[in-house]
């Protein structure tokens, strides 16, 4: 099949899980066809079954706001045209769905027809979807989708509770390519972020405020109480000097290492113990599905969909959301002991490969064949 995938670029979940989708699609035989504003950044390779086409908005004094929709939808008229593309795969309801939609409205004037489906990730429903300024084009955009897919049935529930669908949402779980998980690295340098006798906690995000870093930082204070431990942040965001400045008000500043953005996730989750992740809100919690495949057990909140990644007992530990006393409680029962966290180090392997893309990838292609004979 020739399959045109439209999503946003960059580090998110949303971004990355399109991009392994499609090449993985590409590796079963599919002609994929980007179409995005950049190149996103997990696509390193391009092939003759991988394309990239670029949307460029041209400027104009006029609009106050570049119209990136109506680029699109016309990117993606001249791209399913050139290349007879046979559907179209959306991640994001806004504005790609949107877009979506009037691509295929200008497709049907030519006599072209086009089955679009639309997989909803998260804030482009919790957060951009909701507003009352976006909300009826996203319920526009979901119900004139022919597939509707949702990465958790907490997300799912979510989505049928703030809109009027009347189409039926998939749940399709995002997934790990475990054949791209490396057992081991030769360059595994534990030791310049730790000594032998620490562990080592680790946190990876935007450090938005729906990610409560203030939490990740108290749960570490409570740990290192207990247990000579560092923590190590990635991601850069608007809550990164606030973590700071709760760390120096705990005396552990010297204990905290921000990495910001970094390309060497998989080096750094090679030598951590363990996983903060106390969000306010998860629709799946991909971070979290990741850490796990590289046998980092995770501490998380029972929100959203972090309690069909994360198993409680098994992979780690549920709390509830603003629970740091018991976050932190949790957290010490898996580190203290070595074989308990070697018990819990595989379990979360095991855990993740419920997600390995080869269980997850045959839905999507279960829905693609559906959508196209219909």
């Amino acid at each position: 099949m020739k399959i045109a995938i439209v999503c946003y670029p960059t580090f998110g979940g949303s971004g990355v899980v399109a991009t392994e989708l499609g090449i993985a699609l590409s590796k079963r035989g599919h002609e994929i066809h980007f179409v995005t504003y950049k190149q996103p950044v997990r696509l390193e390779y391009l092939t003759h079954n991988i394309h990239y086409h670029e949307v460029i908005v041209p400027e104009y004094p006029l609009f106050h706001y570049q119209p990136y929709e109506l680029a699109l939808s016309s990117k993606l008229v001249t791209v399913i045209k050139k290349h007879q593309i046979d559907m179209l795969h959306v991640h994001y309801a806004i504005p790609h769905a949107y877009a979506g939609y009037m691509a295929q409205q200008m497709l049907k004037e030519e006599g072209i027809t086009i089955p679009m489906m639309t997989t909803l990730h998260g804030t482009d429903i919790t957060l951009v979807g909701s507003h009352n300024f976006y909300k009826p084009a996203v319920n526009f955009s979901i119900n004139k989708s022919d597939v509707v897919t949702s990465v958790s049935h907490s997300l799912k529930s979510d989505t049928l509770a703030i809109f009027s669908i009347d189409k039926e949402i998939e749940v399709v779980p995002n997934f790990i390519d475990f054949s791209n998980i490396k057992e081991s690295f030769s360059d595994c340098k534990r030791y310049l972020m730790a000594a032998p006798d620490e562990r080592i906690l680790i946190h990876i995000s935007n450090l938005r405020p729906v990610k409560r870093i203030q939490d990740v930082i108290k749960v570490f204070y409570g740990v290192q109480q207990k247990i000579k431990s560092k923590l190590i942040i990635i991601g850069d965001g608007p809550d990164r000097e606030m973590a700071s400045k709760i760390g120096h008000e705990l005396g552990v500043r010297d204990k905290i290492i921000f990495l910001g953005k970094s390309n060497e996730i998989e080096r750094i989750l090679c030598f951590s113990d363990l996983f903060l992740l106390p969000s306010e809100k998860e629709s799946f919690g991909l971070a979290a599905l990741e850490a796990m495949a590289y046998k980092v057990p995770v501490i998380s909140s029972n929100t959203g969909g972090l309690s069909e990644v994360n198993e409680d007992g098994v992979s780690g530990f549920l709390c509830n959301v603003g629970d740091t006393d018991n976050m932190t409680k949790r957290a010490i029962e898996v580190l203290e002991n070595d074989n308990t966290l070697d018990q819990f180090k595989r379990q979360a392997k095991q855990t993740a490969m419920k997600f390995d893309i080869t269980e997850v990838l045959p839905k999507y292609e279960r829905l693609y064949q559906k959508m196209c004979c219909n």
